[in-house]
């Protein structure tokens, strides 16, 4: 499993987001504090605090490799 943060601080940013992730096979959660969604849901997504950087933990090690370069303009340190 990989882990890293994403910052979704606009509708806009969730949108493309979901639509970068949500193609994607296998597992992909994003959590803030202590409530985990599935990241392919844009509802699941708009319950968390997008206040603050979330944890994008993905699962399968092969998806990892293609989808952390996609979202280069969306993960913080």
């Amino acid at each position: 499993m990989k882990t890293v943060h994403v910052k979704l601080d606009t509708v806009e940013k969730v949108k493309i987001f979901v639509n970068t992730v949500a193609p994607l096979e296998g597992d992909i959660d994003l959590g803030s504090d202590r409530y985990v969604v599935d990241a392919k849901s844009i509802m699941g997504i708009f319950s968390l605090d997008l206040s603050k950087p979330l944890k994008l933990a993905i699962h399968d090690p092969a998806t990892a490799e293609r989808l952390i370069p996609m979202l280069s303009n969306f993960i913080v340190e």
